[in-house]
């Protein structure tokens, strides 16, 4: 009886343990784990996927730019010779010198003295007269005269630079030029194209700044001859002045005698 009980005791005991097991390994739970784990995978395949493809498409773009750089060139390995002296020649200050500048510059003893580099002779600023008298020029007449000669020079002086300048450049735009010419990429010819293009504008600035200095010494010359037959007429009007004073008072002292003339009777 008790090896009954006992060997019953040790049934229940693992018909107990075995259904402790299968509950703690549920069939259903352990199949939707895998099957998360499936679906995970299958979102990192397809992560992997679109970045493979936005691997391929990037590829294919940097290979366009190859394509494209191959054919127009690289803007940034161009590299023009005549950009530097184009550069320095804008920067350049202008040599020419306003005609306020030049007016506010005029010195009468300069025009006194002033002899154009040898082609006038000077009248200097004395002069001694035949008794030997020294006798010093007046300013006043010269002024005029000195600001004509400021802008005659400021004439010459940039005339001669832009004389050079223009050598300079249209050298610059000849050798430009053959660049073009032979250039083998769209970038190194729109580069040229631009150089070229400054220097044209650099070329008609030189002419600017002529035509400028022209113009100071055509006004000046303008006002000078105008202020000349202003003062003409100025002596003119004080002339006839003083005419008309000197003879009315020549009447009020010298007058003409209106009474008959008497002579005088024994």
């Amino acid at each position: 009886m008790n090896r009954l009980i006992t060997i019953a005791g040790l049934c229940l005991l693992c018909a107990t343990q075995v259904r402790a097991q299968w509950t703690v390994y549920d069939p259903a739970v352990h199949t939707q784990t895998i099957l998360n784990g499936v679906q995970e995978i299958a979102k990192f395949i397809e992560v992997i996927n679109n970045q493979v493809q936005q691997i391929s498409v990037l590829t294919e773009q940097v290979n366009e730019f190859k394509k494209y750089e191959g054919l127009f060139g690289d803007p940034s390995k161009v590299l023009l010779g005549t950009v530097r002296p184009l550069i320095d020649d804008l920067r350049k200050t202008e040599l020419g010198e306003t005609l306020t500048a030049l007016e506010d510059a005029a010195d009468a003893e300069e025009a006194m003295v002033y002899t154009a580099s040898g082609l006038y002779r000077s009248v200097g600023t004395q002069f001694t007269t035949p008794g030997g008298a020294t006798v010093t020029r007046r300013r006043e007449p010269y002024l005029a005269v000195a600001a004509v000669q400021k802008t005659t020079d400021n004439y010459l002086a940039v005339s001669t630079d832009a004389a050079a300048r223009r050598v300079a450049l249209k050298q610059q735009i000849a050798t430009t030029t053959e660049q073009l010419r032979s250039a083998t990429t769209d970038a190194e010819v729109q580069k040229l194209t631009a150089v070229l293009t400054g220097m044209s504008a650099a070329l008609e600035s030189t002419d600017q700044e002529v035509g400028q200095a022209t113009a100071s010494a055509v006004v000046q010359d303008i006002a000078n001859r105008a202020d000349a037959q202003r003062q003409v007429e100025a002596k003119k009007e004080q002339q006839h002045a003083e005419f008309t004073e000197a003879v009315t008072k020549y009447g009020e002292t010298f007058r003409l005698l209106t009474a008959p003339v008497t002579f005088p009777t024994r």
